[in-house]
């Protein structure tokens, strides 16, 4: 039992096994290994390491987004004239990333609280009967009072009065000058894993050239300043239409970046996006255009509450950042090359199948690659006072010379040689 348990452990440590390879010589399988090779090798080169960067690790930055619009408008409305500075078309004001700016608006002046007739042509009724006192309608404006108004034809409502009228929208839109407002980002982003932190005020950006410069694909990429008539173009979409009723843009802000490289080389790039509608379609075809929202001013006046209601027309800009950076890491690199050895094993695999079951020489394929042992020939080895291993060895010798005779083209089908070697 000793001796067994010394012969185990002395085997276990002392011996190496290694697979039988078997060589076979054949254009066809050839061909075919070295094809599904050379792919494998593409597959890892050209989209692992060099299109997905399969050598480097990957973060995605915190980013914070600061913005300020800068212009003044101009309207004229029955003799009236105002001007609108940030604070009049700026909603919220507070410089956030996702904001509106005014372009048209209609505007309902000394509102009250009181009860009067829904607007003409809505809500029609013939009698009491038609206004359920104490009900609402979805589009009115106010709590049914039961009572028909005959000279109006609609039904009386608890509301703010006079009713807002917004079935016509200023065209042209009141604030064509918006177009000449600018936009001003400040992006700051920080890569955590990396402990890079990097501003769209980058290197070459200073007080100086951001008092001056003007975003330009081209010419000016890096500027942080908008032209709001730029952005709207940029995005696919016309100025004028998407004023009178409104709309919303997103500025995306790509930080892509390379950290192999000089962290200097860590530049945003901005793209601009039309978010509401296709600009190509026509606005009866939608369902719903624009973007619009309510706003009112709450005042008092004879000790009266009152308001001034707008509803207004303006381009939401969203602005986005989106951001990805990489730099080498030894552990996807080795990853990324020992997922790729492993799929060579393809090549082995496919070729195993062509030429034990496709070929017209299988049965002699198999014959070559599977050894197989029984009682039979462990029997005969005996019988001849033969070890077990040197009686393979020479029926394994006799088959080599079986198998040399019987062809006759080195270079056929049915040539193959058997190659093994081990060491002691």
């Amino acid at each position: 039992m000793k001796s067994q348990i010394t012969n185990a452990l002395s085997d276990f440590f002392f011996e190496y096994e290694t697979p039988r390879q078997v060589l076979v010589r054949n254009r066809r399988v050839g061909v075919v290994c070295r094809l599904i090779q050379l792919g494998v090798l593409a597959y890892i080169i050209g989209w692992v390491f060099i299109y997905e960067k399969g050598y480097q690790s990957t973060d995605t930055a915190v980013s914070s987004v600061f913005t300020k619009m800068k212009g003044v408008g101009y309207t004229e409305m029955d003799g009236d004239e105002r001007v609108w500075d940030v604070a009049d078309y700026v909603f919220p004001p507070q410089g956030d990333s996702s904001f509106v700016v005014m372009t048209n608006y209609i505007i309902t002046e000394g509102q009250q609280m009181g009860k009067c007739p829904e607007l003409a042509g809505k809500h029609r009724c013939s009698s009491e009967a038609d206004c359920e006192g104490g009900r609402f309608k979805r589009t009115g404006h106010g709590h049914m009072t039961g009572v028909c108004v005959n000279d109006t034809q609609t039904c009386e409502v608890l509301a703010w009065c006079p009713i807002e009228d917004d079935r016509n929208i200023p065209d042209p839109p009141l604030l064509m000058s918006a177009e000449n407002y600018t936009l001003f980002i400040k992006n700051s982003i920080t890569f955590p894993l990396f402990g890079v932190t990097r501003s769209n005020l980058v290197e070459s950006i200073d007080a100086g050239y951001v008092s001056k410069c003007l975003f330009d694909p081209k010419e000016a990429p890096l500027c942080p300043i908008f032209r709001l008539g730029d952005i709207v173009k940029l995005s696919g979409f016309n100025f004028t239409t998407i004023a009178k009723v409104g709309g919303a843009i997103g500025i995306v802000v790509d930080w892509t970046c390379n950290l192999d490289l000089d962290v200097t080389k860590c530049k945003p790039k901005y793209n601009f996006h039309g978010l509401y509608g296709n600009p190509a379609e026509k606005d009866n075809a939608r369902a719903s255009v624009g973007y619009n929202f309510r706003y009112a001013k709450h005042y008092m006046e004879d000790k009266q509450q009152k308001r001034t209601l707008l509803k207004v027309f303006g381009i939401r800009i969203d602005i986005i950042v989106q951001s990805l950076a990489r730099k080498f890491d030894i552990i996807p690199t080795l990853t990324a090359i020992g997922s790729g050895v492993g799929i060579f094993g393809v090549a082995t695999v496919v070729c195993d199948l062509v030429l034990l079951y496709l070929l017209p020489k299988r049965e002699f394929y198999k014959n070559m690659k599977f050894k197989y042992t029984d009682t039979h020939a462990q029997h005969d080895s005996q019988s001849l006072g033969l070890d077990t291993s040197v009686y393979y060895t020479l029926e394994a010798n006799a088959g080599q010379v079986q198998a040399t005779d019987q062809c006759n083209d080195p270079d056929s089908e049915t040539c193959s040689t058997e190659r093994a070697g081990a060491k002691e």
